[in-house]
This record gives C-alpha cells, structure tokens and sequence, in this order.
C-alpha cells in the first residue's frame, strides 16, 4: 500500500498510548491483519477521507450502510480516552490527575476539578443516603459498580453495616422480583437451555480467562421468594461482591452465573418484560444433562482449582448437585454448608451466655429443607468431634419439623431421603408448639422460609422452659423471619438470646437495650473463599467447615457478650475473614488438600496479604 490506512494510524496511535502496557487483546491484532488482507484486496479503506457522517471518515462502513444491512461491530479494546472513562476496573471519574488526563487522552473528556477518592466516597454515601426507597438505593449502588469498581469496593467496605443490607438481603430480594423491570446491562453469564451443546462456548466469551470462583443460580429458590428464574441472576453478583468487599477477592476472578431453564412462576410468565425463557421448567434428564455439560465446561476452561458455589437451587436439586459433585469438583452449597457453619458459629459462642457444652442442649429446628437439615448434619457432626462418640447418636439430641409436623420414625417411608436421619422415636406431633412441649429444647431454629411462625406461645413455652432460651429466626428476608427481634425479647421477658437472617435494629425493653445479632452468611463464604483460593485446595471437607465456624467463633469479644450478641459486628469483617481464611487453609493443608506449596508460615498474615485493596492506582 502507498499510503497508510487511516485505521492503522488510529490503532498504532492507540497502542502508542501505552496504558497499562499497552494492553491489546487478540482481536485487534486480528483486525489489524484481517484489514491489511482487505485493503490490499480492494483497497476498500483507502481515498474515504469524508463522507456521510459530517467529513468524518467512516471507517467502518457504518454510516454508508443501508438501516436493513448488517454492519460489523468494530471495537479497539485498548483502555485510554472516552474508551477509559467507560472502563468500570479502571476508571476513576473525577479523580484522574492532571498527568494521567494528558497520557490518556482524557483532557477535555472530564471536567476540571480533581477529587480524592475520599471526596467522591463521600459525595457517593450522601447520594445514596438521600434514597427513601431501599430498592433506589440498590439501583445506585449497581449503577456505581458498572462505572466505578474500586469505588464501588471503597464504598461498600467503608460503610458496611449501612450497605450489607442493600447489597444483599434482604433488599437483593426485592430486586430479584422486579429484575425485568430494572435491568439495565447484563452482569455475569446467562446460561439457557438455548446454549445446550455450546456451554464451553459461552464461557469462552467471558473476557476474563483467569476465574477462581463461580456464584451459580438456576433461580428456583430465591432466598424465601420461590421460584424467579432468570431474575434470580442478583443473587451471584450480590454474592460476588462480598467476596469481594468481604473477603479480599479479587473482582476480576469473579464470575457470576445464572443457568436457565425455565420458570414455573406463572407470573412472570406472562410479564412482557421478564427477562428469561418464557417455558416451564426443565427437570429430570433434560435438567441433569444441561448441569453436568456446566460442570464438565467449567473445569474444562478453569481447571480443577475453580470454585463452584451452588446458590438458591431447589432442596431436591441442591442435595443432588452437592452429593453428585463434591467428590469430582470443587464445590460448595451456600444454602447448606454455608448456613449451617455460620448458624455452628453462634452456637459456639452462645456458649459461654447459656453454659454448658453443644452436646448438653436439645435443638429444635422448624423446616427441614437445605438449610435446616445442613445446619442440623454440622452440629451433630461438631458434638461428635468434641465428645469422639458416633454422629448417628448426637443426631437424637436434634428433632426437626416440617410442614406436616414432627420428623418421627413412623414417617420415615414418606420423606424424603434428607430428611430420613432425623427421623427418631416419638410420637407424631402436628404443631410446633406442641413439638416444643414434647421435645423441650434449650434451642429454637427457624429455616422454613415462612415468616411469623414463632408464635407468642411459642416463644413464652420456650422462655418457660429455659432460663435463657436461644432462638434463631433464621429464614429471609425480612419479610419471611420466623418472628421480629422485638417479639422475641417482648415475649421472653428480655431474656431471649436472639439472632436472625436479615437484619433487625436494637431493641429497647424495660429500659434496657438489646442488640440482636445477624446469623448472615457474609460471615463466612467470603473468608471460607478466600482460604480455599489461597491454599490451592482443590476439594472440599466438612472439617474445613467447623474450622470456619470456630474461627468466627473465636472473635465474639467479651464487649459482643455483654451486649448480648453472638456474632461479631460486620465493622471488622476483613480481619474476621482472614482469621477465617487462615483456619481453612490451615485445615486443608492438614487434610492433604492444599496444591499451593510450601505452605506459607504465617496464614493470618498472608491472608491479609492476597486481600483486594480498593485504592485508586496511579496510571502513569
């Protein structure tokens, strides 16, 4: 060619830019020699020096192509100017220095004032805080993560007992129903039953290559919500960002994921805007091979080190998932094992407020679905640990009710198989008040997802029968909780050890204030993520998970008791996650599942070291 293709001299004007060194992916490079193929062909780019777009040159034939006519999609991904601004990981908004706007072609693109971080997180945190609407102040929140990450992060680890709320339940929950609705772009990848036969494919249009942990939906049951579908996609990118915000993380090596294949909620069958494919589900053959080429193309493309985190399946499929794979991938159930270790947790410390040890109190469990029976597996397993006696016997201290009363043998027939090792010598018993009559407990454990089921007679039968009972009104949101924060002291006289799901605010009794505790999962996935990530673990073991639920034991302080908590407060989540990171991989070394060698000398120390910062970086 005689003279040098305008395209050229953009893209080496680009490249000369030389922001975060140079970075240009494999497409450009291929455009470059695609189009040098091209033009010396037909010398198609050649002589446009003006044309319909203003006497700008339309180089791509966008502006010459008919409204009917397909054009192709060009785009340089090399980070500087409008392209920067645009760039979520590295865009800093206002806070460019004025070196950084000249190197990358940003002078004239912001306006000329220059913000710290501190400022804009500040700015940020009034904005949102002007929201009445909770859901507004999500949105907000969403919005700033698709612009600003490391603010995003800022903001969120600075202000996390204000934000935990909006970013996860119990107002994610709200947001999932009204998904469709408030959509804006797509976070994460949707897998449909449309993708059957080209899964590794759809992975493979992920732009990052270098995944370590995956949040994996199939919308069925969304938090206490039931069946929302595809819209249940803000469950992994909620869940996401804490192992982010949480547990150090790092955002690039996160991928959220929903898995199609259908709603059985009429409703948003029939709404226009829902966003997922309008059938019924699919289950059975169809449903498990869909599943297994996901599984198969995930430790294809990642390798064996990947972590999976079910989330939100139905109790069938997620017991099914868990057993069939744990042994073959490195997997893990929130629901399950991540409710049952953080609930373990407050067991643990509630301890020393009750007396006694795990094996001298009697659990008492309203639903027996996920969460109830993994909850229920970890305790018995704990106890059986600490006393060296056999699990099937420290199962009989735990009794659980379902939907058409107490789990007893004589049931044993029709339940179904999760539910058979706690079926135990009684007679039937329909109610829970009753149930709690019979079998006495020291312990009160909601996980049935039905909200105001712990009665007034129930918690004063509770209160009558224990001195200071224990009750968990675990299920979420809000809405869903087995009895407020309120009712629980009111109808225990004030001497209810109260913990819940989703947040409750203090509580004030006969003078006295009470500060109830939060048994929230963002206790331990992040943490317990971390540890696995940084010790190469490449399996999963139940020992792993009362490591985890001893470690965030152990940092209930003296000063948490006496205001009558049995968690920690979130303001020292990163500490706390890295002690519980630090216990994991310590506990997987042990076990000989640990890949990362020689193992570090310090683990609490070199947690905090692989901990996501959410600092501002200098581009120059």
């Amino acid at each position: 060619m005689a003279e040098e293709s305008c395209f050229h001299r953009l893209l080496k004007k680009k490249i000369g830019s030389g922001f975060l060194g140079s970075r240009v992916d494999r497409k450009v490079r291929a455009l470059m020699e695609d189009s040098t193929l091209k033009e010396m062909k037909n010398g198609e780019l050649e002589g446009q020096n003006s044309g319909v777009a203003g006497g700008v040159e339309d180089m791509y034939g966008e502006d010459r192509a008919t409204q009917d006519q397909p054009i192709t999609p060009w785009a340089i991904s090399v980070a500087s100017g409008h392209t920067l601004l645009r760039d979520p990981r590295h865009n800093k908004g206002t806070a460019f220095t004025e070196k950084e706007r000249d190197a990358h072609y940003l002078r004239g693109l912001l306006p000329p004032v220059i913000l710290s971080q501190e400022l804009q997180e500040k700015k940020m945190i009034q904005n949102i805080r002007n929201y009445e609407v909770p859901l507004q102040k999500y949105m907000a929140m969403m919005d700033l993560q698709e612009r600003n990450e490391r603010l995003f992060y800022k903001l969120l680890m600075d202000n996390v007992e204000e934000l935990l709320p909006i970013v996860y339940t119990p107002v994610v929950g709200e947001a999932c129903q009204k998904y469709g609705s408030i959509f804006r772009r797509p976070q994460g990848l949707y897998i449909s039953l449309k993708e059957k036969g080209r899964i590794l494919e759809v992975l493979k249009n992920w732009p990052e290559k270098s995944i370590q942990v995956i949040v994996v939906t199939d919308g069925e049951r969304i938090l206490g919500l039931g069946d929302l579908g595809c819209q249940g996609m803000g469950i992994p990118v909620g869940k996401l960002a804490l192992y982010t915000a949480l547990g150090g993380v790092r955002p690039s090596v996160c991928l959220p994921i929903t898995i199609d294949v259908g709603t059985n909620n009429q409703k948003l069958l029939d709404d226009e805007f829902y966003i997922g494919l309008k059938q019924k589900r699919a289950t059975g053959q169809e449903y498990a091979e869909l599943l297994e080429e996901f599984m198969s193309a995930v430790k294809q493309n990642y390798g064996e080190k990947i972590l999976i985190q079910f989330e939100d399946f139905a109790n069938h499929n997620a017991f099914e998932l868990l057993s069939k794979y744990r042994t073959s991938h490195l997997v893990f159930n929130d629901d399950i094992q991540g409710t049952a270790s953080v609930v373990l947790a407050g067991l643990i410390a509630s301890l020393k407020l009750v007396g006694g040890t795990l094996a001298d109190h009697t659990f008492l469990f309203l639903g027996a679905g996920e969460a109830g029976t993994g909850i229920a597996e970890l305790i018995a397993l704990e106890i059986s640990k600490k006393t060296h006696t056999p699990v099937e016997e420290n199962r009989k201290k735990i009794w659980l009710v379902d939907s058409k009363g107490l789990i007893v043998s004589s049931r044993k027939e029709s339940l179904q198989h999760f539910k058979q090792p706690w079926a135990h010598e009684h007679e039937p018993v329909k109610s829970l008040l009753d149930a709690v009559k019979a079998i006495k407990p020291t312990v009160l454990i909601g996980t049935s997802g039905v909200g105001k089921t712990f009665t007034k007679d129930v918690v004063e039968a509770m209160a009558s029968l224990n001195k200071k009972p224990l009750i968990l009104a675990l299920s979420n949101p809000t809405s869903q909780a087995e009895c407020t924060a309120e009712e629980a002291y009111a109808w225990s006289e004030g001497r209810a050890i109260f913990a819940s799901g989703s947040p409750f605010d203090p509580v004030e009794y006969n003078g006295k204030l009470y500060v109830p505790g939060q048994a929230n999962n963002a206790y331990i996935f992040p943490g317990f993520g971390l540890g696995i990530i940084m010790s190469g673990t490449i399996r999963v073991h139940d020992d792993m998970l009362l490591a985890a639920s001893e470690a965030l034991a152990a940092q209930v302080t003296q000063e948490n008791y006496d205001k009558g908590l049995i968690y920690p407060p979130f303001t020292s989540i990163r500490k706390i996650s890295a002690n519980i990171a630090a216990k994991v991989a310590a506990k997987s070394y042990e076990l000989g599942l640990a890949s990362r060698l020689p193992r570090p000398k310090d683990l609490v120390k070199y947690a905090e070291s692989c901990m996501y910062s959410p600092t501002y970086r200098s581009y120059l």
